[in-house]
């Protein structure tokens, strides 16, 4: 496919735009006429120079594609619910028709105010929401064109308004009740933690968030790379925030630092959004060969610690010519795409199904192929070899075909007797998702959990102890942005009703 500049697409969109200005200064702007409206392309770096930098790949539609996409929302009436289909597919029920209605009459700032009504980090789930599986699934548009790709691209919207609203340095501070006086402890400044923290703090409480890392965001920070999420998005919510009067205490590790018994006896309520930070492993012989890494370290040490920065960050990464990342989430296609920029010749994603059955954004496999990631689909590792320095050598695979389908709805992977075979490597990378971390939960007396360490709530996010909330990772094991969000939207607004 010709890659085609933002400049052109803008160009397009130009033209398209005045075709539609021509058809409602006549009044006969009809359903066909923004059904035929071509979903707008998100342009991009080029794959050839994107592999040799960090830098942002999807650059972000500019006003007149921006302003096209909006044209081919048809603004559905609420349903019985009193939700239009989009709504109903956002986990933060965002006001989708009223915000893209602005947009259609150039009301910018107007649209950019609806989404923050529900949702303060608009510029990171724009980029990293599985819209797709969401409110774009959901979308009268891609199904009455039976394309559920053609759906209004919602995310890249929601992306564009908070960059420009960013960019323009306008972004209007959120309205605040008077202070309470009222004191909240959020543990973890991940995206759950940062929704309870303005949602408590637009209260009028007093917020105070403790971090175990060294900078704020959490899973934003250390897990999404910087050519999907840059980290100055980041830093200008967590600013926002600020600006609130909420606080970040950084390098607290709650459960050992500070204890949950601590600070019930300063805080009068206390949200837990601690994350899932403990890596799955393969379970295989050999992992623990020098060469084999979790994702969840491999990201930590290029994103945190910049270790693709190598002129000033001295951060020690593991060299490696060959890289097998093995799952078929998004984590493994940030791990893939991440080795191709730290040098590697040729990265292979090693997953025991097919294409059709991996759970990664459609967006990030395309982008991941582009980038000359191979895919071994119906593979999955039997054991790791090594030599005798203890190094990884290579990984022994299996092939696989696919059977029924399992309890998700996808065809379960059954392993071919004797087709074993040894694929040479020298660093394979386990992204197979994560579970809770431990500490808190051991740590934390009568906080009721489940066998894997998630913590158990209530419907309104409560955990077995009075005045304390959790949501996100910890309660539902390794999810989605905006899905730690609604979680974290749930308890806020239960702790405002305590602390009434």
């Amino acid at each position: 496919m010709e890659h085609r500049t933002k400049e052109q697409l803008e160009a397009e969109a130009a033209e398209a735009l005045k075709t539609i200005a021509g058809l409602k200064k006549e009044g006969t702007l009809r359903v066909k006429n923004r059904l035929a409206i071509p979903p707008q392309a998100m342009p991009a770096q080029e794959a050839a120079a994107r592999t040799k930098n960090v830098g942002e790949v999807a650059l972000g539609y500019g006003e007149n594609q921006a302003r096209l996409e909006a044209e081919r929302c048809l603004s559905c009436a609420p349903g019985a619910d009193g939700l239009a289909p989009c709504v109903r597919g956002c986990p933060v029920r965002v006001p989708i028709p009223r915000f893209i209605a602005e947009m259609q009459a150039g009301n910018f700032g107007a649209a950019i105010a609806v989404i923050k009504e529900t949702n303060l980090l608009p510029a990171v789930c724009g980029r990293v929401c599985p819209q797709e599986t969401q409110c774009q699934a959901e979308c009268t548009v891609g199904k009455s064109l039976k394309s559920p790709e053609k759906a209004v691209s919602i995310g890249r919207l929601e992306r564009f308004l908070a960059d420009r609203e960013r960019e323009s340095g306008t972004t209007a501070r959120p309205a605040q009740k008077p202070a309470t006086g009222r004191k909240v402890a959020v543990i973890g400044s991940g995206p759950a933690g940062l929704t309870v923290a303005a949602d408590a703090a637009r209260a009028g409480h007093r917020v105070t968030v403790f971090e175990a890392f060294h900078k704020s965001g959490g899973v934003m920070v250390y897990g999404i790379p910087e050519f999907r999420l840059p980290k100055s998005i980041v830093e200008a919510e967590v600013a926002g925030l600020k600006q609130l009067g909420v606080t970040f205490e950084t390098n607290v590790l709650v459960g050992r630092t500070e204890t949950v018994e601590d600070l019930l006896k300063t805080y009068d309520a206390l949200f837990i959004g601690a994350g899932a930070g403990l890596p799955k492993f393969l379970g295989v012989p050999g992992e623990n060969l020098a060469g084999v890494s979790s994702a969840n370290e491999y990201l930590t040490r290029a994103n945190l610690m910049k270790a693709y920065d190598d002129e000033r960050a001295a951060t020690p990464m593991y060299d490696a010519r060959i890289v097998a990342v093995v799952g078929g989430g998004n984590v493994a296609m940030d791990a893939a795409r991440m080795a191709r920029r730290l040098g590697a010749e040729e990265v292979h994603v090693v997953y025991r199904r097919t294409r059709d059955e991996m759970p990664a954004r459609a967006e990030e496999i395309e982008h991941a192929m582009e980038e000359g990631v191979i895919f071994d689909f119906l593979r999955s590792p039997a054991a790791i070899r090594g030599d005798e320095a203890g190094r990884v050598t290579g990984v022994e695979l299996c092939a696989y075909r696919l059977g029924e389908s399992d309890a998700s709805g996808r065809r379960s992977p059954a392993a071919i007797p004797g087709s074993e075979y040894v694929f040479a490597c020298d660093l394979v990378i386990a992204a197979l998702g994560n579970e809770s971390n431990p500490l808190l939960v051991r740590n934390t007396a009568r906080l009721a959990a489940d066998g894997r360490g998630r913590i158990l709530v209530d419907g309104e996010q409560k955990t077995s102890l009075d005045r304390v909330y959790a949501g996100g990772d910890i309660v539902l094991g390794a999810a989605t942005v905006i899905l730690a969000m609604g979680e974290g939207r749930k308890a806020a607004a239960a702790i405002n009703r305590l602390l009434e």
